[in-house]
């Protein structure tokens, strides 16, 4: 399974996303709703990847619209970043799930192989913004693109080059900066959460570091 065959001659994001709403690279576009493809400026310095659309981006079409999107938005204000400056995206590009009591779609962790499918998304997206800084949201957004035994338990917040079997033509090439996912942040409702939160959102300033 690979999105690669689906990937336009045109390699500009307006290309992009309109193949990408063909991709049979992997079945999880069976029962999505939409591809829910990146969004945001290209030329953006600073991209951030999440693991997959939730239920309300695929119903959105727009990543990071749901609970989990408004707490990095909240984060990323207080760490200085302008969201509407970022290029806000996912290493899967469609919406797995499960349904409970018939109606409700409960989120499912994509399987190793569905996010190798669809890494041709990403790298293309990240060829075409050329982002100074990828900060990746999780451990399937980080092992998407840094490998399946990168932990973000022992390494997050730190800047890591991308490894060599990464194909991404860019020079300079973008450094990653792994930290949790905000749903991990969301779900926190231990006396811990709102260390919780600080901790996220001062990975993130160490992003915004990376590239002023």
């Amino acid at each position: 399974m690979s999105a690669t065959r689906y990937l336009p001659e045109d390699r500009g994001l307006e290309s992009l996303e309109t193949a990408a709403d063909r991709c049979r690279g992997c079945p999880l576009y069976a029962d999505a709703t939409q591809t829910v493809f990146g969004h945001g400026p290209p030329g953006a310095a600073l991209m951030l990847v999440g693991e997959q659309p939730g239920d309300q981006e695929d119903r959105a079409g727009l990543p990071f619209v749901g609970p989990a999107g408004r707490l990095l938005a909240r984060a990323l204000d207080e760490a200085g970043i302008d969201p509407a400056l970022t290029y806000q995206t996912n290493a899967v590009k469609h919406f797995k799930f499960t349904r409970k009591g018939g109606k409700r779609r409960i989120h499912q962790k994509p399987s190793r192989t569905e996010v190798v499918a669809c890494r041709p998304w990403l790298i293309a997206e990240i060829e075409a913004v050329r982002p100074r800084v990828i900060v990746c949201l999780g451990a399937t957004a980080a092992q998407s693109l840094l490998g399946a035994a990168f932990r973000v338990s022992t390494q997050r917040g730190r800047v890591v080059e991308l490894p060599s079997a990464v194909d991404v033509r860019l020079t300079p090439e973008p450094v990653v900066v792994p930290t949790v996912h905000p749903s991990s942040v969301l779900r926190d409702r231990s006396a811990g959460h709102d260390a919780a939160y600080r901790s996220f959102v001062d990975d993130l300033c160490g992003a915004r570091d990376a590239y002023e």
